[in-house]
């Protein structure tokens, strides 16, 4: 995993850009069980967003790991 990257001479965290990838799938991810009324199968919403936006970041960075 690359620690750092260059954006134009401005060094960030990976990870930063990691967490904004998985915080867009999963805006998208929430729209859709909205949509499809699939949150009244979820206890306690937030707890459920939460572990969403987790496994997502998990993937998200294990699939960073085979770019180039």
């Amino acid at each position: 995993m690359r620690y750092v990257i260059d954006i134009y001479g401005v060094l960030v965290p990976a990870l930063l850009l990691w967490i904004v990838v998985a915080y867009a799938l999963s805006a998208v991810l929430r729209r859709l069980m909205q949509r499809f009324d699939l949150y009244r199968l979820v206890w306690h919403r937030a707890l459920f967003d939460f572990a969403i936006f987790v496994c997502l970041l998990g993937g998200v960075v294990y699939l960073s790991e085979f770019l180039p």
